[in-house]
């Protein structure tokens, strides 16, 4: 019996050791797959651009499901081995937290304003700061911190919180009959920029039906009584030059209603369907055709200097792959195909792999 016993109890030590020898190995991998997850962040965004949304909702949930699941398996285990430090894990509260920084922290400031935010954030007002310096701080604009806690004029004080949206823009929250085209009118921004942001989830991703009392974030929207000054309107001028000179001629004409940001890494050019779009620069088509990611018909332009340009949503493609194209020569028909909600080219400039805003390439 007391063999018995002895033997019990040896198995139950072993049982321990491996059960202590488990928890760290979890936290070890959780730790290195954070990290992992911290570099590769990018990628997830980059990704749910390209599918505008629809992976977004599968990506939270599966997230969500295993880390709950894993948590709930090692939480006793966590608690017993680290003694001293012993708490309950389901008692932790669960406040959203309030972010603050102080301007005489760069570091604070470059990590507030660089990081991709999918969502309104609560900030405390702190000594020093001001309505532009908020607004600098996250990478909007002022009057979307104005617009966003209903300030008529820039007087805040110390430990009041303000609202700040994710970019420069406004919130809106859906009632009935609105929809994303709606929504765009009253904000007097364009229905392909809501559709664009990656946080903007859809009940229906081909129709882009919205559901009655979700807030929808409209970028670059104003409020109604500022919207007075008209859309500024591009024409592309007359171009013939055969050789790729690295500065590139409007790839159409119409007018901007979506510019280059980190979710949308091209410029939106608004007009008609069947409007003409022409080769930004000289080079030869690299693709021309049908893009499943988003694009719709596409044209893709190596110009052999380390740039190449995009052209997408094309009503009509007018060239193919392999052909010689000279700077200004047509290329395709402006259109509303793949995921747009209607005529426009969306056109990206890429230099060395890497997407870079056309307004500083564009002449």
């Amino acid at each position: 019996m007391d063999d018995t016993l002895e033997a019990l109890v040896g198995i139950w030590q072993d049982i321990k050791i491996f059960l202590r020898e488990l928890a760290n190995f979890a936290f070890k991998s959780l730790h290195i797959s954070f990290l992992r997850f911290e570099e590769k962040k990018g990628v997830v965004v980059t990704a749910l651009y390209r599918k505008r949304g629809k992976l977004s909702r599968t990506l939270s949930h599966s997230g969500m499901v295993a880390i709950t699941a894993l948590g709930v398996m090692m939480a006793p285990i966590i608690a017993q081995e680290f003694p001293g430090k012993s708490v309950n894990p389901w008692s932790i509260s669960v406040t959203p937290v309030v972010l603050s920084a102080s301007t005489d922290d760069p570091a604070i400031d470059t990590q507030i304003s660089s990081k991709v935010r999918d969502s309104v954030v609560d900030y405390k007002v702190q000594s020093g700061d001001t309505v532009a310096s908020i607004a600098n701080k996250f990478g909007v604009s002022a009057d979307t911190v104005r617009w966003g806690n209903g300030l008529t004029n820039d007087k805040i004080k110390v430990g009041q919180t303000l609202k700040v949206m994710p970019v420069t823009g406004i919130t809106h929250t859906v009632a009935k009959g609105d929809t994303v085209y709606s929504i765009a009118k009253k904000y007097d921004a364009d229905s392909q920029a809501i559709v664009d942001f990656p946080f903007n989830t859809f009940t229906d991703d081909e129709t882009f039906e919205l559901a009655i009392g979700q807030i929808v974030v409209v970028p670059d929207g104003v409020m109604p009584a500022a919207a007075v000054a008209p859309r500024v309107r591009q024409v592309t001028p007359d171009a013939g030059t055969v050789t790729a000179m690295g500065q590139f001629v409007w790839p159409t004409a119409g007018r901007i209603t979506q510019r280059f940001s980190w979710y949308h890494p091209g410029l939106d050019i608004a007009n008609s369907t069947g409007t003409p779009d022409v080769a930004a620069d000289s080079g030869r088509v690299i693709y021309a055709g049908w893009d499943t990611a988003g694009y719709g018909n596409m044209v893709l332009i190596d110009h052999g200097n380390g740039y190449k340009t995009r052209y997408a949503h094309l009503s009509q493609i007018m060239v193919i792959s392999g052909q010689n194209i000279g700077r200004g020569q047509a290329i395709g028909k402006m259109g509303s195909t793949g995921r747009s909600s209607g005529p426009h080219t969306h056109f990206e400039i890429f230099l060395n792999g890497v997407r870079v805003n056309p307004l500083n390439y564009l002449r």
